[in-house]
């Protein structure tokens, strides 16, 4: 098994049926976990890289009804360092 985790930001707060209808993929065969952090509005899937790809996740949050606004990276970019001036 190789577990990877994809972070989504959504747009609106998901409704009562949107969580129940989460709830209902999360019982997909390969989707580990799935937890909201309400005030950055992101969702976080745990799944099984062996059976499932980040589209098909994709897909399950989207068909659940989540309004996904973008897919963010869970490690955050490192600075490029500015050039030293030419002496």
């Amino acid at each position: 098994m190789t577990t990877v985790d994809i972070l989504f930001r959504y747009a609106t707060q998901p409704t009562e049926v949107v969580t129940f209808a989460l709830a209902s993929a999360r019982e997909v065969y390969g989707v580990r976990s799935m937890s909201f952090d309400r005030a950055a509005r992101t969702l976080r899937v745990e799944y099984d890289a062996t059976r499932l790809n980040a589209a098909t996740v994709s897909r399950l949050v989207r068909q659940a009804g989540l309004e996904i606004e973008e897919e963010l990276a869970l490690i955050p970019p490192q600075p490029v360092p500015e050039p030293a001036p030419a002496a």
